[in-house]
């Protein structure tokens, strides 16, 4: 991992966002790169200053923001773009054209801030993204170090392609992954591919030396249950898969990702199933 790109609007949850942001890339080396869209109906009440002045505003900003996390970044280098356009579409392409490896998306979730830019477009660059996306709502507690990973698991064959992402931050942070097999019935052929690829999963962590913790859990409600194992053990982290829809190209999530993107009190590692990734952002 050699680049993080992290959306920022200068409130307090994408300001956590960019502290979470350079805990990883201090563990990894990476650069971060820092973007702003603007949006003038929503800059002006985040801002307060003269529309002829805000871009003065915004660049003295970014430089305190670097001046504040810069010591931080070990050997990585801090800087930041100024875009105009769709907020979700801007972050995403720059994402490309910076060639990200990692994206770092505060968000309020679902709360009566979804006017400000980032809580209304975080579920949008989540789905219009390719790359790795972690989005953190505001309020977490970024201090603690990445020590566990819950890696909610169920049948269906994308399930463990969020697998070698999620290994590559443990094995940054020396982290311990949770491989939780999530079974939501009882048909025994269901359970046996659950099994089957937590089997897989446990191998791979083995063979590339990374710590674990294997579990199930019997439910219903797939988020509530993975939030409530993380919550249990302490966890630092939640990766999922996005499970958008096979037959449409849209802006939305299925309703497992995004509920979790918008209630897990962790940071959550969302990550595309290859075959369903589409040209969004043309």
């Amino acid at each position: 991992m050699k680049k993080i790109l992290v959306a920022i609007d200068f409130l307090d949850c994408s300001i956590n966002a960019l502290a979470h942001a350079v805990s990883i890339a201090e563990k990894a080396g990476a650069d971060i790169e820092m973007v702003w869209v603007n949006m003038p109906d929503h800059s002006k009440e985040i801002f307060k200053c003269d529309p002829d002045s805000l871009l003065i505003e915004v660049e003295k900003r970014f430089h305190e923001l670097i001046e504040d996390f810069a010591p931080e970044m070990g050997k990585g280098k801090m800087s930041f773009k100024i875009k105009d356009g769709k907020v979700y579409r801007e972050i995403v392409n720059e994402s490309e054209e910076y060639g990200a490896d990692l994206i770092v998306v505060g968000t309020h979730g679902s709360s009566g801030f979804e006017e400000f830019w980032i809580g209304s477009n975080a579920n949008k660059i989540v789905s219009a993204t390719d790359k790795p996306i972690i989005t953190i709502r505001g309020g977490i507690d970024i201090q603690r170090p990445l020590n566990k990973i819950v890696l909610p698991l169920d049948s269906t064959v994308e399930t463990r392609q969020k697998l070698p992402f999620t290994t590559e931050l443990a094995k940054i942070h020396d982290a311990e992954i949770h491989a939780v097999s999530i079974y939501t019935a009882k048909v025994s052929d269901i359970r046996y591919r659950v099994d089957t690829y937590t089997d897989q999963v446990i191998e791979y962590l083995e063979e590339v030396g990374v710590k674990y913790v294997r579990t199930a859990i019997e439910t219903s409600n797939l988020t509530k249950a993975t939030i409530g194992y993380a919550e249990k053990i302490d966890a630092n982290m939640i990766s999922i898969m996005t499970e958008q829809e096979r037959t449409t190209a849209n802006l939305w999530l299925g309703p497992f990702a995004q509920q979790m993107v918008n209630h897990s009190p962790f940071p959550v590692l969302s990550i595309h199933p290859r075959e369903l990734i589409r040209s969004l952002t043309r």
